[in-house]
């Protein structure tokens, strides 16, 4: 972690295809990372390669009745990198996976750090430059800083995209050209695994293909979905909302009087919280004041830049359990970390990213338009 590079930069267009080629042809070292991360995941879980098979396959099917142009993607972008289809399917849903094993309590689940994450969006009344501010510190296993890229899609039908993603995924954090962003954060329930869905990637990848608002909630709040997630959604005309997902219902939170919204790791609406029960908070306890810490820091100014949002998500309150998380042995000798600190503006059609920013505070200024740049916090 001594000598940390800035997450490269891949820029694709054409059919999809032909895009993931190009996508795994690019990214081809850091996909391989991937896959040495997820490869093996059912295997240490304990599942037989039957059961394995099954499991890819059925999400592998919920993905092509979902969008059958993910799959042709994924399949190009496992040609491009020489790695299998289904070593893409598993980076795609590494998350219904790992819920899945925790829900049946299978015990070597326990070696996985907490998929963390505290989110923030900042209306544009609040905004230093009248635009919608949207941004992440994610929270997850410290070596995908290794693994991970931005990646910009030129669409032929639909929107222009950037987002921050790990490779071989089809989307994460990001924003189109048509100002729709998002971001999620990691929640539970005792709902989890009670069906099976759409991996939450491509729930993801749907909404930053949406040129209309409306739809981006809809692919949010209709979709089913294998287990729990927060999904928080920004429109750079000037709204923000944010869903809290289980596997067959969303609850809605609006922006407070503040004009911001903030997200943890738990469960926040009540309606929700009269409806199932929390059983993430075991997994992550900090959640409880992260998000309140950044609505404390924002909360100190009147107007709010880029460089505020930064500030508050560099916050290292109750360290090393803090919103911006150092390096930090988790069980099993894994360390968990910010991967990445991002930043938003879809308005100006601009994202800057820092990797691990808890020990390196140097950001890249990703666009739609223009090649990458360096900047300071």
């Amino acid at each position: 972690m001594n000598n940390i590079q800035q997450f490269p930069f891949i820029s694709v267009s054409g059919a999809p295809f032909e895009r993931g080629v190009l996508y795994g042809q690019q990214a081809k070292e850091r996909v391989h990372g991937s896959v040495r991360l997820y490869g093996q995941t059912l295997v240490h879980l304990g599942y037989s390669e039957q059961a394995r098979k099954r499991l890819i396959d059925f999400f592998a099917k919920q993905i092509e009745n979902f969008a059958p142009h993910y799959v042709e993607e994924m399949r190009g972008i496992a040609q491009g990198a020489g790695v299998t289809f289904e070593d893409i399917v598993m980076i795609n849903a590494r998350t219904e996976v790992l819920a899945k094993a925790r829900a049946e309590k299978v015990e070597a689940v326990d070696s996985e750090p907490g998929d963390g994450c505290t989110g923030a969006l900042i209306l544009p009344e609040r905004s230093a430059t009248g635009n919608l501010i949207h941004g992440q510190n994610w929270d997850w296993r410290a070596e995908c800083v290794e693994t991970s890229i931005v990646l910009r899609v030129r669409n032929d039908n639909g929107p222009d995209f950037l987002t921050f993603v790990e490779a071989g995924g089809l989307a994460r954090s990001g924003f189109n050209s048509a100002g729709v962003s998002i971001t999620a954060n990691y929640l539970e329930s005792d709902r989890d695994f009670t069906q099976l869905g759409v991996p939450l990637s491509l729930i993801r990848r749907k909404v930053l293909e949406q040129e209309i608002f409306s739809l981006a909630m809809k692919a949010v709040g209709t979709t089913p979905k294998s287990c729990s997630n927060n999904i928080m959604l920004g429109m750079a005309e000037g709204f923000g909302i944010d869903f809290e997902c289980t596997t067959n219902e969303s609850f809605a939170i609006y922006p407070g009087e503040d004009g911001l919204i903030v997200h943890a790791n738990h469960w926040v609406s009540e309606v929700a919280l009269g409806k199932l029960v929390d059983m993430g908070l075991g997994q992550s306890p900090d959640s409880r004041y992260r998000d309140w810490r950044v609505r404390k820091l924002l909360n100190q100014k009147d107007k709010l830049g880029r460089a505020d949002l930064k500030a508050a998500f560099f916050d290292d309150f109750g360290a090393p359990y803090s919103v911006c998380r150092p390096p930090r042995l988790g069980s099993h000798d894994n360390l968990s970390a910010t991967v990445a600190m991002v930043i938003m503006e879809p308005a100006v059609g601009e994202m800057e990213v820092a990797p691990l920013p808890a020990i390196h505070k140097v950001f890249t200024r990703y666009s739609l338009k223009d090649e990458p740049v360096l900047v300071a916090a």
